[in-house]
């Protein structure tokens, strides 16, 4: 009788022992730490009723009450949220190495090849040697200079299109899609060495399938599951870890498939597979599949959809502000000419393009959270105690729109960067901060800049309408616009020389 009252009492224990250690996280039951102020929570699920889209505008809002710096409770999961300059200049210089970890979410245990890819893998040797290999075999300057041709092309492939049916009068068009081909098209030719969409393509129902595995990919990255905050939790909506299972399963069998192509294609190739695979042949134990699926992977994802933003955002601008986009014209007539197209080499001259590009990184950065750190250890950020294993959300959107940094903040005034241009760059950071920030930057500036130009060269723009661009962000990781953009648009003089060699 004794032992069976034990083993129910030692049952019990087993069962109440998570409970009441979650229950000692819920209550802030830590009485030598500080930790930022706080808004009152639920139990359990602490504050993650407050996750409304978009959740930069939500925790914005939050700042505003509870300061730069406040943290929240995700189920069992602790976060930090920072919404000031030099709060976050102190999160990635002082505690840069400490701060240099990623979460751990079903997202990255499953489609990222158990956190092992560059974007999801914490910070140690792997890490390092995925970020040197990055380095040196896909952003470096001369790599990125081998792949300008296809980057030329792309855009004289758009603008192209684009003219063939402007050249006697406006015409409406839908921006988005055109874009987001171009960006596709850019990014597959330079990993895999062939074009997905538009004119002249075979394989229109394998470019269907990538489209919808980004857009799956980033719909799950943007989500909050309460299993990935309180594991207790897991099962409930089994149905959401299904689909990331799923998603990586078919992610993984594309990406194999361009990788098995590359292997069966006997001619050497120049693609960012192809020197990946000499590579496997030197270092197999390295160079192996799965980290080549890895380096593609987020390329892929990262690359295609962020530039897209980016471009349709400033367009958008562009479009609302005329005078603004004529100035860009006129010095494009000045400094290039109406004889040519705009080269690459032609775009640090373009000082006021450039301007609006970093207004536009200012606004609307693509991903207004940044991507979220992890504290590997315990440290000390703003005089507050951060423990070990917190996240760290940084609201970019918020301190770009700062007041006490920028004059009429929410204004879009790419002449602001005109005087004292690096100490305004220094403030904008659409591609994160310390060593975790994106490694493709320039090869995205570039891109945007290029297509960017020509569009502005090439077309007369006007709205389809007296009223301005509708300016509501969208739901998702990267901050795409709620209404896709449309516009009326009629080719320029300079469209008829192009279509003539083109023709």
């Amino acid at each position: 009788m004794e032992s069976t009252a034990a083993l129910y009492a030692s049952l019990t224990l087993i069962f109440l022992l998570p409970i009441i250690r979650l229950l000692i996280q819920f209550s802030g039951f830590r009485s030598n730490q500080k930790l930022p102020p706080s808004p009152p929570r639920l139990p359990f699920v602490g504050h993650l009723h407050l996750l409304k889209p978009p959740i930069h505008r939500t925790f914005h809002k939050l700042s505003q009450t509870y300061g730069p710096i406040f943290s929240l409770r995700f189920g069992s999961r602790l976060v930090f949220v920072v919404s000031s300059p030099s709060i976050a200049e102190e999160c990635f210089t002082t505690n840069d190495v400490v701060l240099a970890n990623r979460p751990r979410l079903l997202v990255g245990k499953h489609i990222s090849y158990n956190y092992t890819t560059m974007a999801t893998s914490p910070y140690g040797s792997h890490w390092r040697n995925l970020r040197k290999i990055g380095a040196i075999e896909i952003f470096s300057s001369n790599r990125i200079n081998m792949f300008s041709s296809i980057r030329k092309d792309e855009v004289r492939r758009l603008i192209c299109r684009l003219a063939r049916d402007s050249r006697r009068g406006f015409i409406k068009v839908e921006l988005k899609p055109l874009i987001s081909d171009l960006t596709l098209n850019n990014m597959m030719r330079m990993v895999a060495g062939k074009r997905y969409c538009g004119d002249g393509v075979s394989n229109g129902k394998e470019a269907n399938e990538f489209k919808e595995l980004i857009s799956v990919v980033h719909e799950l990255a943007g989500a909050s599951h309460p299993g990935d905050f309180l594991p207790v939790l897991k099962w409930i909506g089994h149905n959401y870890e299904k689909k990331v299972k799923n998603t990586a399963k078919r992610m993984d069998g594309f990406l194999q498939g361009l990788i098995d192509e590359k292997r069966r294609n006997e001619e050497e190739g120049n693609s960012m597979i192809d020197h990946l695979l000499s590579r496997q042949q030197s270092e197999p134990e390295y160079y192996n599949d799965q980290i080549i699926k890895g380096l593609i992977m987020v390329i892929l994802v990262a690359g295609t959809d962020t530039s897209m933003v980016t471009i349709e955002w400033a367009l958008s601008n562009l479009f609302n502000h005329p005078d603004i986009l004529n100035k860009a014209r006129a010095e494009i007539n000045v400094k290039i000419g109406e004889n040519r197209l705009i080269d690459e080499f032609d775009l640090p001259k373009l000082e006021y393009l450039q301007n609006i590009i970093f207004e536009t990184f200012r606004l609307y950065p693509a991903a207004p959270l940044l991507l979220p750190h992890m504290s590997s250890d315990q440290c000390v950020i703003h005089g507050y105690n951060m423990p070990s294993d917190t996240i760290l959300l940084i609201n970019a959107w918020t301190i770009h729109r700062d007041s006490e940094i920028w004059k009429d903040p929410t204004s879009f005034k790419p002449e602001r960067f005109e005087k004292n241009k690096e100490e305004a760059l220094k403030l904008i950071m659409p591609f994160g901060l310390g060593r975790r920030t994106c490694p493709g930057a320039g090869l995205a500036q570039r891109l945007v800049s290029l297509v960017l130009g020509s569009l502005i060269q090439c077309f007369e723009w006007e709205r389809v309408s007296e009223k301005e661009i509708d300016m509501r962000e969208g739901k998702g990781i990267t901050m795409s616009k709620l209404e896709p953009l449309e516009a009326m648009c009629r080719a320029r003089p300079i469209m008829d020389k192009v279509l003539k060699y083109a023709d």
